[in-house]
């Protein structure tokens, strides 16, 4: 079977690049999967799962907004403000996240600082939720 490279690259660093069957994430029009000789694509992602299957296992990170490009030479970037391994994620970070969000968005009046907290709650609920589906208790 032939394989994708995945480069998967943040405002930080690269997080990950490896060779995959398939890269599945979840873009403004619904979800896809990418798959070797795929047609060259540049698509907007938003923040949610993105799962990968390399040596026939399913991996997965929480991605935020960001773009995804799959170019003739069968290699998927995905460039992103953030992105978490699953097997990085603290639940209980997450829940103290949530918390804070849940604190902030009830004391403050400032517009940019309730859109930032509603974001951080968001992103704290989407990593909880997947990392309880993928097995994590970190």
């Amino acid at each position: 079977m032939q394989k994708l490279k995945l480069i998967v690259v943040s405002q930080e660093k690269k997080l990950l690049e490896t060779e995959v069957e398939s890269v599945s994430a979840v873009t403004t029009e619904g979800e896809i999967t990418i798959l070797a000789r795929h047609i060259p694509l540049f698509t907007k992602l938003i923040t949610g799962e993105l799962r990968y299957i390399a040596n026939d296992t399913e991996s997965s990170l929480v991605v935020s907004d960001g773009f995804l490009t799959m170019n003739p030479n069968n290699e998927v970037t995905v460039m992103v403000d953030s992105a978490t391994l699953v097997r990085d994620i603290s639940i209980k970070q997450a829940e103290e996240a949530i918390a804070a969000a849940k604190e902030t968005m009830k004391l403050s009046e400032d517009r940019r600082e309730l859109i930032l907290a509603e974001a951080s709650l968001k992103r704290a609920m989407l990593e909880i939720r997947v990392a309880q589906k993928r097995g994590s208790t970190i």
